[in-house]
């Protein structure tokens, strides 16, 4: 393997070149140019993230451009992680804009099979795009379950009490997958499209290999949109809780102020200012007003308690 300045490594494999540049310069992308033959838009388009992904054939090499959804950890605080593709016969270039896990990790895999030329790679960068696809979308597979794992906390905190705790939680991973859900969007129409230009420059008999490429996408699609059932049925089972809660809280509070209002009326009924209240001579007054009022309040309280079963 052989180390260029600033951010650039390349890897070689058999007679199969890749070049792994993160957050290119001007010069490293002339560099490139020379080298390969790449196109001067394509060129320019290395210089920063793209907005939207995207496929284009060129007579000499295929431009490819997808964004990953990160969760667990998000290098630099992004939401995505841009790779830009240059996939040519025998070289291939990647360009990115953030440090990713997965590719550092295939750098790996990608060198011990150079150094012990063991492993069958296949005879163009297609096979290697293909394999560095299949590793992205393992990670993915890995970001959503990790969303599996809180699933389960979720779940049992919900059944313990901690609903209103888990109004935040719900909402953050309902944020996160929404998210996800967004950027991984795009992917089907360009992996298609990918799908046939790729057939296109590498031959009919690469085409299977593109259409598992495809099969990877629709697998993790497949478990977003199952994820994204969980946080609605979670996030539903919370809302029950939560409101039978306070609708609880509400009654009890309802009930208490029914008992208290008649115990008030009679308080307030003795001690107004007037002549000839009931028992204003009497030494025991008070004592015989409090018992009335408790009595009162222990029947009213047993009517709701036993009789309505309110309480």
């Amino acid at each position: 393997m052989l180390h260029y300045p600033y951010m650039i490594s390349r890897y070689t494999y058999k007679d199969i070149v890749w070049v792994d540049v993160q957050s290119p310069t001007q010069d490293e992308v002339r560099g490139l140019m020379d080298e390969f033959g790449i196109h001067p838009l394509v060129a320019q388009e290395l210089l920063g993230p793209t907005l939207r992904p995207k496929v284009d054939l060129y007579h000499d090499f295929i431009y490819l451009i997808l964004h990953f959804p990160t969760i667990t950890h998000k290098h630099d605080g992004g939401e995505d992680q841009e790779i830009d593709f240059i996939i040519g016969k025998k070289f291939i270039i990647t360009a990115h804009y953030d440090h990713i896990d997965q590719l550092h990790e295939f750098s790996k895999v990608f060198e011990v099979s150079s150094i012990l030329d063991k492993s069958n790679m296949g005879d163009h960068a297609g096979f290697i795009l293909f394999y560095i696809l299949k590793d992205l979308y393992k990670m993915l597979d890995g970001e959503l379950e990790h969303i599996n794992h809180d699933f389960n906390e979720i779940q049992s905190n919900i059944f313990n009490g901690k609903e209103r705790d888990m109004v935040n939680s719900i909402s953050h991973i309902n944020r996160d997958l929404l998210n996800f859900k967004q950027i991984l969007r795009p992917h089907k129409e360009v992996l298609e499209s990918f799908e046939i230009a790729g057939t296109k420059f590498f031959g009919e008999e690469f085409s299977y290999y593109l259409r598992t490429i495809v099969g990877e996408f629709y697998k993790i699609s497949s478990i977003l949109d199952g994820h994204r059932e969980t946080v609605l049925d979670l996030r539903d089972t919370n809302d029950s809780l939560l409101t039978t809660k306070t609708n609880d809280i509400m009654k009890t509070l309802t009930i208490t102020a029914f008992i208290l209002l008649p115990l008030t009326f009679i308080g307030q009924l003795f001690g107004m200012s007037v002549a000839h209240i009931p028992f204003a001579s009497n030494p025991n007054a008070f004592w015989i007003i409090l018992v009335t009022m408790v009595v009162v309040g222990f029947c009213l309280f047993g009517y709701f308690k036993f009789f309505k079963k309110w309480m």
